[in-house]
């Protein structure tokens, strides 16, 4: 039996192993008598959901912000103006590819050449629409000088979402001597006026959610008639979190009518491949606040101490973490399945359905600063916590009904840390027998089941929620359907967390056809 540290090791820590380079995809699974299913076993099965082969088309877009329209297309906009749409979150058409070249307004340079005279730039920062009740589309922007909080802030509209835009007026400035309401601008206690991201609550109220690093995030009220501040002589509104420069950006707020809760999203760290961006989640009753995370945590006391800069260790124990750098270890030899520095994302509810999901940009291992948009399912569970799944979405519907004889098998093991780091967390592996379960930190050609490490028991309650019950933690989460681009196949998915509010994601392997 493993050791207290050793299952730590299997829970917390990045494991260090030799991959073994193998002739064949997975097939030394089979000569070491762990049940991997085929794909073609899989389909025969009275489990499986038809689905074809899922051809996706990437698109560039840096911090998208997601919108649907009327006619039910999804756009996302972003930093530079990227611009993209998709009619089903999986294959997407790039519409404009930086400021130069958008679409989206006719004369930018013209139009907004006090914005960026002011910002020291000639870009964009991350942007979002939002429609109104006049029909119209609502494109909030941001320019900002980018080594300091001289940031600029403002609504444009038109009459159609691809444009061409009209600015309305540019009404939150940040970095200057002065606040709105004419205090002395101080970095470590008010915000950076970018990343906004605007929205309604259950009372037909508009909201603006905004900031990066700086004095943290803030949200303020717009009038739901014109886009613009509601009151008449406004400041910078309500501070959420963050302050004295510590490394928190992008807040996004997604409702949920089944839950009750507002969900706010914010991204830690820096967006380089190496820097460890990282997405956090916490909620509240109200779309001011206060919001509080998986734990108990008050987001409002998540900040550096004074006089520090960057102050990592004292927010990382704040905002439960739903994704970071991961790597899925295929046993192909090549570990370079996953992501890196995942982050500023969007978050979308789909009232038909019910039904959730992220978008998020995110690098690669061994692909540089290289970026594409990606979406996963946010599964709520019985506690009314999103988790990520582990696999993009690919248009799969969840119909799964978990049960201890139909989730058997071999899965890859993957989890995050608190910490805000760099460093890559490669997948161990957990193999499900009944309502037993068993830990491989590598798998060898020796390896069997009379070899494996018992780590757990595994119980299905009766509304769906699998827990794994381990000696000193626990794992709840749901078991669902996936596709899995890497295998080209429809295989189970688990996403959870653990008592220590630590994301925890299994994904099967099984064999390609």
């Amino acid at each position: 039996m493993l050791s207290k540290s050793q299952r730590n090791s299997l829970r917390m820590k990045r494991i260090k192993r030799v991959s073994k380079q193998l002739a064949c995809q997975l097939l030394v699974l089979y000569a070491i008598n762990i049940p991997i299913i085929s794909a073609e076993a899989f389909s025969e099965s009275d489990k499986m959901v038809e689905n074809p082969v899922v051809e996706f088309q990437e698109v560039n877009v840096h911090d998208p912000s997601i919108i649907q329209t009327e006619e039910g297309m999804y756009y996302v906009i972003g930093s530079h103006l990227h611009f993209a749409k998709s009619q089903d979150l999986v294959s997407w058409e790039q519409l404009s590819y930086d400021v130069a070249s958008s679409p989206l307004f006719e004369d930018i340079t013209f139009e907004f050449a006090e914005e960026f005279a002011y910002a020291k730039t000639d870009t964009f920062w991350a942007s979002d629409i939002i429609q109104l009740a006049d029909g119209r589309y609502y494109l909030y922007y941001c320019l900002c000088e980018g080594s300091s909080p001289l940031s600029i802030l403002g609504v444009a509209v038109a009459d159609s979402i691809e444009g061409p835009y009209q600015k309305i007026e540019s009404f939150l400035k940040s970095g200057s001597r002065y606040t709105p309401d004419m205090q002395a601008y101080d970095a470590t206690i008010h915000p950076n006026a970018i990343d906004p991201h605007v929205f309604f609550d259950q009372e037909n109220r508009l909201w603006m959610t905004y900031g990066s690093y700086s004095g943290g995030i803030y949200i303020l009220e717009l009038n739901p008639e014109t886009g613009l501040p509601l009151a008449e002589n406004y400041d910078y509104g309500t501070k959420l979190l963050g302050g004295n420069h510590s490394r928190i950006e992008a807040p996004y707020i997604l409702y949920n009518p089944e839950t009750g809760y507002y969900y706010l999203f914010v991204s830690y760290g820096g967006l380089g491949q190496a820097d460890g961006y990282n997405i956090r989640v916490a909620r509240s009753k109200a779309p001011d606040g206060p919001y509080v995370d998986y734990t108990g945590n008050q987001m409002i006391d998540a900040k550096g101490a004074t006089g520090t800069f960057f102050d990592d260790k004292a927010i990382a124990p704040y905002g439960t973490k739903l994704l970071g750098n991961m790597l899925w270890d295929y046993q192909d030899g090549v570990m370079n399945k996953g992501y890196m520095s995942p982050g500023h994302n969007s978050a979308y509810y789909d009232e038909a359905t019910g039904e959730s999901y992220i978008v998020f940009h995110t690098r690669f291992p061994g692909r540089g600063e290289t970026f594409e948009v990606r979406v996963h399912r946010l599964i709520f569970n019985d506690e009314g916590w999103p988790s990520v799944a582990p696999q993009r979405y690919a248009g799969e519907e969840l119909l799964f009904e978990a049960e201890l004889d139909n989730i058997s098998g071999l899965y890859m093991w993957n989890t995050t840390q608190l910490e805000i780091s760099g460093m890559k967390e490669r997948s161990i592996f957990l193999l499900i027998e009944g309502d037993k379960a068993y830990g491989y930190e590598q798998l060898t050609n020796s390896d069997s089941i009379d070899t494996a490490d018992y780590i757990g028991d595994i119980s299905i309650w009766d509304n769906g929620t699998a827990h794994l019950e381990f000696e000193d933690f626990e794992i709840k989460g749901n078991f669902y359907y996936q596709w899995d681009d890497v295998i080209g196949a429809e295989t189970l998915g688990f996403s959870g967390f653990d008592n220590n509010q630590i994301a925890v994601w299994l994904s099967q392997l099984i064999e390609a056809e």
